[in-house]
This record gives C-alpha cells, structure tokens and sequence, in this order.
C-alpha cells in the first residue's frame, strides 16, 4: 500500500544534528516512511525500521547540495504527502497531532508550521522567528524551516526545487506554488529550528545577511508576479483561501524501500 506521508530530510557532508529528530519521528502515523539524503558521489539505500514503529526509514545518496538532495528524496518517495525538515529541526509536543490533522482534512495546498528557535542560540532569535512568522502569515512567503508540506503531485507539477539557485531554493519553491495558484495553509503548531547560526556568525550580521539575500531573491519574483497579475497584482503576495476538500493523489513514484518492521 502506498505510503500515506514521506519525510525527506537532506543532511550536510558532517551533519551532527539528525539524530535527535529520527528519535522524535517514531510517533508518526504508522505506515509513513522517512528519507534521509546524504551527499555524496554515487546512489544507493539502506533500509531500516527506528524503535518498534512501522515507519521505514531509507537512507539514500545524491549529488551535494540541499536542493538536488531534497529532489532525489522526493523521486525516492512512495507516499502521497511530502514533509520536508531540516536536520536541525526538532518537533513540538503539538507538531504531530497539527499534523496529522491537516493530513487526514486532505487539502490540496501548501503546509507550514509556525517557525521557533530552540534556545541554542542568541534570545535575539526570537525576533526572528516573530518576523519570519509574520511573512508566513501575511506576506504568504513561509521559508523551508517551517517545514513544507505538500502533495507529491503538486510538487512533481511545480518542478521540484531549483537546483541551480545559489540559495534560497525554498523561497523560489514558493514563488512557484503562488504563480501556480496552489494555496498556502498554516498548519498552525509550532516547529523548532537550530540558532546556532546566530550564535557562530553573529545575530545582526546573520540578520543582515538573510534580509539583503531575500530581497535580492524576491524583487525579480515579485516583479514577475505584478507583470502577470494586471489588475490583481496588489493580492499576488496575500494567502489565498482554502478551496474546498480534495484528495491529492498521483501515481506512485517507485523504489525499492520497504517495510521491514511489523
């Protein structure tokens, strides 16, 4: 049977954080299957069960970088939904439930989780999240850390992430789910995500940094969406609202993971 949700969570070349999160997805709905991308220079799996739970867990390589990773993970998964984490990202006691209940509602839209930092970081990170949430919430522009999640369909249809982007290739995937009219939907529970960043690089200079590198990204973006928008431009960045209940589907996309634990 295919697989309802498959997470896909890309790992750096000395990823030290994904321990902590593998441990916290054993409570997923049963029968879910989890990804985890490394980089390297050849492909190959290795399947394996965490814990008692029947979620697969299928670890696979691809070529280096967070957006050819988060792709290969995505043509490896079965499931009919695509959760994408960071490896730092850890869940809130609210994180599965809010989850499960957006699954089982079956929207054809866009998931996001509302973002937090963990405290391994500046409080100043704090702000931060407040801002990145506000974005999310008003600007319709959810970036990665608030952990997308969409039907594997759709994202087939959008081209997947943009592997040649620099950076930012969640930003763009966004941009192409608004000029695809697909809507955005917070899921409406909290996410934690590392500040470590903050604390390594320096919280201005790490502010600094992300706000000119967004602008950047966005202003093209945004001229592109006023240019086809015409009349209705000055909604092109507003959440659209929720269409009425479907079912996303699509045909199942194969590998050779399986379940091993019962």
């Amino acid at each position: 049977m295919r697989p309802l949700l498959s997470v896909i969570v890309p790992l750096a070349p000395d990823e030290a954080e994904w321990e902590g999160l593998r441990t916290q997805l054993v409570a997923l709905l049963a029968g879910s299957e989890i990804i985890v991308v490394r980089p390297g220079t050849t492909n190959g799996h290795d399947t394996r069960t965490i814990a008692t739970s029947m979620t697969t867990v299928c670890e696979i390589v691809a070529a280096p970088g967070r957006a050819r990773q988060l792709n290969a993970g995505a043509c490896a998964a079965r499931g009919r939904w695509l959760w994408f984490l960071h490896a730092d990202s850890r869940l809130h006691p609210r994180t599965l439930p809010a989850l499960h209940a957006f699954l089982a509602h079956g929207e054809d839209v866009l998931g996001y989780f509302d973002l937090r930092y963990r405290a391994d970081g500046p409080w100043l990170s704090r702000v931060n999240a407040i801002g990145a949430n506000f974005r999310a919430r008003h600007f319709g522009l959810p970036f990665g850390d608030q952990g997308f999640v969409i039907p594997a369909e759709r994202f087939t249809k959008l081209g997947g992430y943009d592997e040649c982007a620099r950076y930012g290739e969640d930003h763009l995937l966004v941009w192409r789910a608004r000029a695809a009219g697909l809507p955005l939907h917070r899921i409406g529970a909290p996410l934690l995500s590392s500040a470590r960043k903050y604390a390594r690089e320096g919280w201005l200079r790490t502010t600094a940094k992300h706000l000119v590198l967004t602008a950047r990204q966005a202003w093209p973006q945004w001229r592109m969406a006023r240019s086809q928008g015409g009349a209705n431009s000055g909604n092109a960045l507003r959440p659209r609202p929720l269409r009425s209940p479907s079912t996303a589907g699509g045909a199942a996309q194969k590998h050779d993971c399986r379940e091993t634990g019962s």
